[in-house]
């Protein structure tokens, strides 16, 4: 694939990118070099390769999914402006 100044103008308008006419032509050429390293990576044999998450092969520590109520109700409603027992009170928005 080679890009031109036509593509190059294309882009940068699609990017918003504002470029100066006498900077097309170098961008179309530094482009097309970029372009060309990705299709280099097209041609590496990947077949029978694991995708990868990480350069390193750990596994994530997971904790028990316990199921509690925190135990800080007090803590949570110190500074609630309005509270009913163990409860936050709210205005009544719907009648």
């Amino acid at each position: 694939m080679s890009l031109n100044e036509d593509d190059v103008r294309k882009i940068a308008f699609l990017a918003r990118i504002r470029v100066d006419e006498a900077r097309l032509a170098p961008l179309a050429d530094e482009l097309n070099n970029i372009v060309g390293w990705v299709e280099q990576l097209s041609e590496v044999d990947t077949n029978g390769i694991a995708p990868m998450t990480s350069a390193v092969d750990i596994a994530t520590p997971l904790r028990k999914d316990v199921v509690n109520d925190g135990d800080k109700v007090e803590d949570i409603l110190a500074n609630a402006p309005d509270r009913e027992g163990s409860f936050f009170a709210v205005p009544k928005v719907v009648e």
